[in-house]
């Protein structure tokens, strides 16, 4: 890894058996492992890095850097590509038509913005969020046509409510993994959360339906991550709304819940036992926003014990990119992001 700097923190994780549908497997090592007289706890062949990011969009001065798809995220993309699984927040429509829907801001790109996510590193990506939208209904079938083209998988949008919330799921060297995307800003909600009759997003409008696609989750997948689309933009603590949800998660079946949205990072720990990082921040932006500090969230799986979590902190530079940081500036940043957890009432070890 190209970081000098860490945050370290422990909790618990598991395996589980496959289900129909969308999957991706991965063969474990065929390493061999020298006999013991004491079992072997963490065989390497059996570790799992999930490496998670903030979000992305291709707007202005990062529309230029799709001219290089593959050299589009930077040199952080090494850190991307060492995970097993890296899964980001492609914040922005998949579109040249469709009419701009009654709000601020509108984002949309090309198909190429696959091409540059593949290239980078990027294995999944969630599209719960609060600019998929953005040209409406031929802008999202535009979107997800486009996704499916480029055989690229992604969650939290669909034709209907039951792809919406439906999981990615995946199995790495023998541990499945379900992954739910899910927005909870409530802009539009009412007119973009998918339906029984519908094409939209998966959003926490419908409580009821995200906290049942988190137990189904759980009944085929023993880690289970919710990647939410939160927070109140510019703030680095989590609002009333992520504190009220977060619980219902874990309770539902959550193993690992990762945020963004706020563009701000906003802080990491446990709740219980599942592990909860509230917000990513910006990763590859258009403008400079609230805030430049940004990173990479390495979560290991270990076969036997909990899980570890490393922070590697890095910068928005001026094209937009994540430049990750080093020396005296990683170890400001390091403690920078361990301070934010003193408003999350998480706490540093799981419970």
């Amino acid at each position: 890894m190209c970081c000098s700097a860490a945050v370290v923190a422990t909790a618990c994780t598991g395996t589980s058996a496959p289900q129909a549908g969308s999957t991706r497997q991965q063969t474990p090592s065929n390493r061999p492992v020298a006999a013991s007289p004491k079992p072997v706890s963490q065989p390497q062949s059996r570790v799992i890095t999930l490496a998670f990011a903030g979000d992305v969009n291709f707007e202005n001065r990062t529309a230029r850097l799709l001219r290089d798809p593959a050299t589009a995220l930077g040199p952080i993309s090494s850190v991307l590509k060492s995970a097993d699984l890296t899964v980001l927040n492609l914040e922005t429509s998949v579109t040249s038509r469709g009419v701009p829907q009654p709000k601020t801001y509108h984002f949309r790109t090309t198909p190429t913005a696959f091409v540059a996510l593949r290239d980078g590193g990027v294995g999944l990506v969630t599209m719960a969020n609060n600019h998929v939208l953005d040209y409406g209904q031929v802008g999202l079938a535009d979107t997800i046509a486009a996704a499916r083209a480029a055989r690229f998988p992604y969650v939290g949008i669909g034709s209907n409510a039951a792809t919406a919330w439906a999981p990615y799921v995946t199995t790495i060297k023998g541990t499945t993994i379900a992954i739910i995307g899910v927005s909870q800003v409530t802009e539009l909600a009412s007119s973009w959360v998918a339906t029984s009759t519908r094409p939209g997003e998966a959003n926490a409008i419908n409580v009821q339906r995200t906290l049942a696609a988190v137990r189904a989750a759980k009944r085929i997948a023993k880690v289970v991550i919710v990647f939410m689309h939160w927070g109140t933009e510019g703030e680095a603590c989590p609002d009333p709304a992520q504190l009220s949800l977060a619980p219902k998660l874990a309770a539902a079946g959550a193993t690992i819940i990762i945020g963004a949205h706020a563009h701000m990072l906003q802080g990491s720990g446990w709740l219980g036992h599942t592990f909860v990082a509230y917000g990513m921040g910006n990763f590859v932006w258009w403008e400079r926003s609230y805030s430049t500090a940004t990173g990479v969230l390495e979560l290991t799986l270990h076969p036997t014990g909990p899980l570890t979590a490393r922070f590697i902190p890095a910068t928005v530079s001026g094209t937009g990119q994540p430049i990750a940081d080093h020396g005296v500036r990683a170890r400001r940043a390091a403690a920078h992001y361990r301070a934010l957890r003193s408003c999350t009432e998480l706490a540093s070890r799981p419970s």
